[in-house]
């Protein structure tokens, strides 16, 4: 009977992504410390216009049903004017993959970026060339390479998490952008010796073969784990467990990766609910885990003791 069940859910999964693997986002702009002698009208359009460069866009070349688009969400925050019709800010970008067999919707990704920095007049076209990232403007240009290098992060992470290595083209399209970002002065996040933590290292640890048990934590964690939950708990924690085992490798292997905090980010509240009625053995074993590759929210984990 089990076997029957993973058949239909492995052929479930066929389909939708023969059909779906597209994004629906819901796009924010805020501009509350934006200086007053600025319309903030211009940012409305903004808001408007990047809602329908991602939306209106094919980002693959799948089919999709409408009902079935990837849910996210991007809070543009402008912290800064910089003159000139330049401003710096943070982007805030959050998508979650639904569970099979449930209403629930489990986290892909919960990630802040602080180092957005672009140039925007009202009614300026958003357009996004893979071939020439940089544009005629790389300040122009550098809004919508970031975009798109999260919503292929976003796809990379959908796709994977349903077949193993699934979203292998959608992160090496993310190094694609990395590669050929915009250049400029204020431009920050896409090199390597910035910072240890940027789209230039979450990138680069998604293609680095070093990492590459991040892909089978990936897998496991969703379609071996959350996905049989609601069938067979044990199954489900089983292969939570698993995904666990192998980020923990992980980290003794490259302690401090950014890849690591990145995939755990928003997930401690889920995994602390699905090994609250684990077994003993298998709680502790999830306990001392997550307390060493997930110090920020050790204090939550204590739960599970």
């Amino acid at each position: 009977m089990l076997k029957r069940i993973v058949l239909f859910v492995l052929v479930s999964v066929f389909v939708r992504h023969l059909h779906a693997q597209e994004i629906q986002a819901r796009l924010t702009v805020l501009a509350s410390r934006v200086s007053t002698n600025v319309d903030k009208k211009i940012f409305q359009t903004l808001q408007t216009t990047l809602t329908n460069f991602i939306n209106n866009r094919k980002w693959t070349k799948d089919a999709f049903q409408a009902n079935e688009k990837i849910q996210c969400n991007f809070l543009l925050n402008i912290e800064q004017e910089m003159g000139n019709n330049m401003y710096k800010a943070s982007l805030t970008v959050q998508a979650a993959r639904p569970v099979y067999n449930s209403t629930y919707d489990s986290p892909l990704i919960n990630f802040i970026d602080d180092n957005v920095v672009f140039r925007y007049q009202e009614f300026q076209p958003v357009e996004f060339n893979e071939n020439r990232v940089q544009g005629s403007d790389p300040s122009v240009a550098n809004l919508p390479a970031v975009i798109a290098y999260y919503v292929n992060i976003i796809l990379g992470l959908d796709y994977g998490s349903f077949a193993l290595r699934g979203g292998d083209v959608y992160f090496q399209k993310a190094w694609n952008i990395v590669n050929n970002a915009p250049e400029s002065r204020d431009i920050t996040g896409w090199r390597s010796y910035e910072s240890q933590r940027n789209r230039y290292w979450l990138s680069e640890n998604l293609n680095n073969n070093r990492f590459a048990l991040i892909h089978d934590a990936l897998y496991s964690y969703y379609r071996s784990g959350m996905d049989l939950f609601y069938e067979n708990e044990d199954e489900g924690r089983n292969g939570v467990l698993t995904s666990l085992n192998f980020l923990n490798t992980l980290n003794t292997e490259n302690p401090n990766s950014m890849i690591l905090q990145f995939f755990l980010q928003g997930k401690s509240v889920e995994l602390i609910k699905v090994f609250s009625k684990a077994e003993k053995d298998k709680k502790t074993r999830a306990a001392d885990i997550l307390s060493k590759i997930d110090i920020t929210n050790g204090n939550a984990y204590k739960e599970l003791r």
